[in-house]
């Protein structure tokens, strides 16, 4: 027994958290707090992504940044210090999930994920990140209908069976919210793409040119061929030198 406690103890002391248990949850996920930066009302079951400014109700469709589900009434809560302002974020489990019928009616095994609509969500109809999967149907004729259901939280992409033309829309699409909610970040990997592009082209141009070179040397004066040789092998080196400095340099760009 004194074991037990002194095991008790040595664990809340590493995590340096305190648990509270609701034994009259209707849901099973497990929340932490977190402080949301909206000036609008956060409503049980509101969907949570997160940005450069902290976490945020979710306002774009198949939002690439989506973090979790606001679960005022959860099983399990995990919270450090005081709870003021903040709110409790499921990520996994299963939680109430505030939907609307902006995609149409939602059926039991639809997944679920953000919508136009701050903090809400839609039946996902292409491919993207979901929050999770339909656990419950809700139906009815008004798309601005919204209703918390029952919903297994799981943040993953989705695939849905398209054709490859589809597909290449969704990417572009992602791509498009990406750049709309975190300009910088995608700036950044423009940046690095290029850095790398470029210093591949220059670095192949340059030794197709100086090995075309070497090899009409070679033609033109055969006794020289050790001297053409190591002038290759030079160009070789300095070629794996300009692309090993453009990975460099967008590896350091990303990490700005």
């Amino acid at each position: 027994m004194r074991y037990i406690v002194s095991v008790a103890i040595v664990f809340t002391l590493l995590w340096g958290w305190s648990t509270a248990v609701n034994a009259d949850s209707p849901m099973l996920g497990v929340a932490n707090y977190i402080t949301i930066n909206t000036d609008k009302e956060v409503l049980d079951g509101s969907i949570i992504a997160s940005t450069e400014r902290g976490y945020v109700l979710s306002q774009n469709q198949y939002q690439s940044t989506l973090t979790g589900v606001i679960a005022k009434n959860p099983a399990i809560s995990f919270q450090d210090g005081s709870i003021n302002d903040k709110y409790p974020l499921v990520t996994s489990g299963e939680a109430l999930v505030l939907v609307s019928l902006t995609n149409g009616s939602i059926n039991n095994g639809d997944k679920i994920t953000s919508s136009t609509i701050p903090g809400v969500g839609m039946k996902a109809t292409k491919s993207g990140i979901i929050i999770g999967t339909a656990m419950e149907p809700f139906s009815g004729s008004d798309p601005k209908s919204t209703k918390r259901i029952k919903v297994a939280v799981s943040i993953q992409y989705f695939t849905t069976l398209s054709t490859v033309r589809t597909r290449l829309i969704d990417v572009f699409n992602l791509s498009a919210v990406a750049a709309s909610e975190e300009p910088l970040t995608v700036f950044k990997y423009v940046i690095s793409a290029l850095v790398v592009v470029v210093s591949f082209v220059f670095g192949f141009l340059s030794f197709g040119r100086v090995a075309s070179r070497g090899v009409e040397a070679l033609g033109r004066n055969p006794l020289a061929a050790s001297m053409i040789n190591i002038g290759i092998v030079l160009n070789v080196v300095i070629t794996v030198a300009i692309i090993g400095s453009g990975l460099a340099i967008s590896l350091l760009i990303l990490r700005l």
